[in-house]
């Protein structure tokens, strides 16, 4: 009898607890946010361009990956002396690319240190689509693109050349907050099936050593993308970023339960506790599977283009400092 007391006090504990967990997940369920999309989100107030090309993709159905290259393609044939075509050069006079791109799947690729190709951005795609690798850099990402039928170009365009022949006569070293971070645009994007991808490129900072690689291209810095919680992307002194991981980081704090919004400042404050903090910019800008974003930045200044059911506009930062 005893036995049999204990066994029903047990089950009727057990069916508490499930009770309590299926009302528990119903109310969760109840207080979740409706999912917004399609929608694309991208750095800076090039992204405005951007997010048109983009959005033509979105609004007819087409795939989120598919929309962030052709996007950010949008910027980089703009002569901005930004990203792509007539990018400011390194200190050598070379307009180096860096690029990667992922989408809902996890599959990615990128470029580093690329020269004379105006889209490093569809050339990290067929990276991604056509090689087992991730990454191609310098000479090799050269190589197998004109194998993949892209065209040399001149990249330095006069007005690039003359500012970098005018920097020369001091050649001093000193990027200037939210100048030299206009060199990125990082673009994320939800389409109508609810698949995350992003994108990401830059000529990088202008004058800077030859050979040098920001973050912009790197997986899990500049962007990085879980198709399970969201997407993000970063802009801004690579150097900071990459010692952070710091789009995987956003993405994964988002996992832990962080809103877009509070994923980005976090990130942001563990940057500020960097040496050089005071000096320097970065911007993070993050979208979750519902549709929600965020953004924040070290520094006032940063800003971004949002496309979605409502307008396509831009959007002011709130910063650390």
């Amino acid at each position: 009898m005893i036995r049999r007391r204990n066994f029903l006090k047990k089950l009727s504990a057990g069916a508490a607890t499930v009770s309590t967990a299926m009302a528990a997940t119903s109310t969760s369920q109840a207080l979740a946010k409706p999912t917004t999309k399609p929608i694309v989100v991208s750095t800076w107030n090039h992204g405005i361009n951007a997010n048109m090309a983009a959005w033509e993709i979105l609004q007819k159905g087409g795939r989120s990956v598919d929309a962030v290259e052709a996007g950010v393609r949008v910027t980089e044939a703009e002569d901005n002396l930004s990203v792509g075509y007539g990018g400011l050069p390194d200190r050598d006079g070379r307009v180096t690319l860096d690029a990667c791109i992922m989408d809902e799947n996890g599959e990615c690729g990128a470029v580093a240190c690329l020269e004379e190709i105006k889209h490093p951005i569809s050339v990290a795609r067929l990276v991604m689509d056509e090689t087992p690798h991730v990454m191609l850099v310098g000479e090799g990402a050269l190589e197998f693109a004109l194998n993949q039928g892209f065209e040399r170009e001149n990249l330095l365009t006069k007005r690039a050349e003359k500012a970098w022949q005018e920097w020369l006569k001091k050649a001093e070293y000193k990027p200037i907050i939210n100048v030299e971070n206009h060199d990125t645009i990082g673009m994320v994007a939800l389409d109508a099936d609810g698949n995350l991808s992003g994108a990401c490129t830059t000529s990088g900072l202008s004058y800077k050593m030859h050979g040098r690689v920001g973050d912009s291209p790197i997986i899990g810095a500049g962007l990085f993308v879980d198709n399970e919680v969201g997407a993000a992307t970063a802009t801004g002194m690579g150097e900071a970023i990459i010692k952070i991981c710091g789009a995987h980081l956003i993405v994964e704090l988002m996992r832990q339960g962080n809103s877009p919004q509070q994923a980005c400042e976090k990130a942001v404050r563990r940057i500020a506790k960097q040496k050089n903090a005071k000096d320097i910019q970065i911007g993070f800008l993050a979208i979750s599977k519902q549709g929600e974003v965020g953004a924040y930045s070290l520094q006032p200044g940063f800003n971004f283009a949002q496309n979605d059911q409502q307008a396509n506009r831009m959007k002011d930062v709130s910063s650390f400092y």
